[in-house]
């Protein structure tokens, strides 16, 4: 029954995805921390990512931003051993939180509309890739750092799709090797991608049709709201896990 819920965790997350062009980790990585914790959900989580960039790219990469997706997976990949870092000596209670107030706070962000300044210099980039190189490398968690830095850059929705792919499949497989060196990269967690494979590519056919012809907007919303509630029960799954037995 476990590995039947994260096969529809892998679909879900997925299909998000490759809807908006980011988001499966922040809908992935809650649920599957509390199935099967964070040592297995984030492995796992950067497998199906890694694939799910591929499969984009094939279709738009010549909207790729190349430019500034080196510039934030240069200063990505400075940050990712302090995620690493993180994963491994952190409490699991304190990773569950840390995942939860980004969880929260992204979703509010998306759903307050708040105006965020306009950023003119390209060398903010360093910072929001550093930022998201320790999420990344903790509870590949990197999207929201990078998706406000395309926001405040105001790019062109195809770009921005596109650009945070080419982002995501770099600092992807950079993650997936710093994984491995790390010993994650159990059997456990192997044969949970290859069942959840099939729900995967699922995912990117059902999320490439919604982001064609489903008003973005309405789709977004409920994303987000679904987000907000998630990282609200892992708050609450960390708060009781901090409590004295």
């Amino acid at each position: 029954m476990q590995t039947f819920w994260v096969v529809v965790i892998l679909f879900l997350s997925t299909l998000v995805r490759s809807a908006f062009g980011f988001g499966n980790a922040l809908v992935a990585m809650p649920l599957l921390v509390l199935l099967i914790g964070v040592g297995n959900a984030t492995p796992l989580v950067a497998l199906g990512g890694a694939t799910v960039s591929v499969w984009i790219l094939l279709e738009s990469w010549r909207q790729v931003n190349g430019r500034a997706a080196w510039r934030l997976i240069l200063s990505t990949m400075l940050g990712i051993p302090g995620g690493l870092l993180l994963l491994k000596f952190a409490p699991e209670a304190v990773a569950k939180g840390l995942l939860g107030v980004v969880l929260v706070g992204f979703s509010l962000y998306s759903l307050l509309r708040f105006q965020l300044p306009v950023l003119r210099n390209e060398r903010w980039s360093y910072l929001f890739g550093l930022v998201a190189g320790i999420l990344g490398g903790a509870y590949n968690a990197n999207g929201p750092p990078v998706v406000m830095y395309g926001v405040m850059r105001k790019w062109p929705p195809a770009q921005f799709r596109a650009t945070l792919q080419g982002y995501f499949l770099i600092t992807g497989a950079i993650i997936l090797v710093s994984h491995s060196l790390a010993g994650m990269w159990t059997a456990e967690v192997l044969w949970l991608y290859i069942y959840g494979l099939p729900a995967i590519v699922a995912g990117l056919l059902i999320g490439g049709w919604v982001h064609k012809r489903i008003p973005g907007e309405q789709f977004t919303s409920a994303v987000n709201l679904f987000l907000l509630l998630m990282g609200i029960t892992l708050l609450l799954d960390a708060v009781a896990d901090m409590r004295p037995a």
